[in-house]
Parts: structure tokens; sequence; C-alpha cells
């Protein structure tokens, strides 16, 4: 048997003797087998690294692209399923912003909203010892307005001072509020006020909307500043 096989191996190593300088068409059985069999696996590589990797690269991103689809697609049903709820706390927002943008005086206004302000500590007995209005501060969809504060009065009438103020139809805010008892911490100019009166003073802030030249002007500022960012980007 192992004289069988070692015949059997002669043989086959016989015929890869002497094919140097042969054509490959007249070469035995098995070194020709070998030979095809080598062409076909470096074409199946060569087509592996130029032309399915791509391809397999391809399939891959087709895949992931997919799931991300499927992920959208779910959650456009999600929102399609809940439209009529979603079109409905639209409206209540829209309705909120325009209650509270109604709130807002214009630029116009303004003056009538101060003297408001004056009279309802006027109508509370107060006595102004302060009511300077500021700076004006724009901001990005509003104008803000403080008003620096100092009013005397008892107890009761100021705190229904602070109400009426809260109550007011625009908004107003009172910031940095402070109390002084008027026998323990005379301020100047108020010697002469009761005994246990109260001082307050606080910084009233008053609220109102951009007009279209102010919007424009806000705009304009605005590309400036993207354009100067882009530029220093650039450079």
């Amino acid at each position: 048997m192992a004289m069988n096989l070692s015949i059997d191996l002669e043989g086959l190593s016989a015929q890869f003797r002497g094919l140097q300088g042969r054509h490959p068409g007249v070469w035995p059985a098995l070194p020709k087998a070998s030979l095809l069999f080598g062409i076909a696996a470096a074409l199946l590589l060569l087509a592996y690294l130029f032309y399915w990797s791509g391809l397999l690269e391809e399939l891959d991103a087709g895949r992931q692209q997919e799931e991300a689809l499927k992920v959208q697609y779910a959650d456009k049903v999600t929102k399609a399923v809940n439209l009529d709820a979603l079109l409905k706390t639209k409206e209540k927002v829209g309705q909120y912003v325009h209650t509270l943008e109604k709130q807002l005086p214009s630029k116009a206004e303004m003056d009538a909203l101060l003297s408001d302000i004056n009279q309802a500590g006027v109508g509370r007995g107060l006595q102004f010892e302060l009511f300077k209005p500021g700076q004006v501060v724009v901001r990005d969809y509003y104008a803000e307005l403080p008003i620096s504060v100092r009013v005397v009065g008892n107890y009761h009438d100021i705190g229904a001072f602070t109400s009426d103020v809260a109550n007011l139809p625009r908004i107003v805010t009172l910031n940095n509020v402070q109390l002084q008892l008027m026998e323990q911490r005379p301020a100047a100019g108020s010697q002469n006020a009761p005994a246990g009166m109260i001082a307050m003073e606080a910084i009233a802030k008053t609220f109102r909307y951009l007009d279209p030249e102010e919007i424009n002007a806000q705009r304009r500022e605005a590309a400036k500043k993207k354009a100067a960012q882009n530029g220093g980007a650039s450079k």
C-alpha cells in the first residue's frame, strides 16, 4: 500500500518535470489544471480589489441609508398620526404668543405706559423721589427700558403699588428692590418724612416690541457681524 502511494506521488511529481519551454496546451492534466486554478484565483482577487470591494462598500452604505430612512419613516408616521394634536398645539402656542405680544407696547405707547406707572404710585399716595428712565437696551426681538424708581410711603401703600404695577395691561417688572425704614436710615432730601415711613428703591423694567426700522437695523448689524466672522475665518 505504501509502495503504491509512493508510486502515485512519484507519478504526480513527474507531471511537473520538464514543463519549462513547453506550451501550456501540451502540459499534463495536473499542471494544466493547477495553472488554470491559479489564473482563476488571480482574476478573482483582482476583481475583488478593483471592482467587487467598491460594490460591497456601496452595498453597506445602502444598507445604512436604508436603516436611517426606516427611522425617518417611523418618525414621520408618528408625526402624521399626531398631526391633528400638533396643529392644535401650534394654534394654542400662536395664540399665547399673540397675547404676549399685545402686552408689549409700541414705541409710540411708551410715554403712556410711563405715565401709568407714575399714576399707580400717585394713586396710592406715594411720594416719588426718583423716576428716571434709563438707556433703552435693544435685544434680538424686543427693547428693554429700565426706570430707576424711589418712592416713599407706608408699608401697605407700597405693597399695593407693586401689586398695581404687576396688574398693568403691559408687562412691567420690578428688579433690585430695596426697602428702607425712614426713621432708621433717612435718605437725603427725605428728612421731613414721617417716622415709620418706608422708602422703596427699585429698577422697573418695561418692554416693547421693535418697530420695522429697528428690526431692519438689527438685521443689518447681524449681517455685518456674520460677514466679519466669515472674513476672519477665511484668513
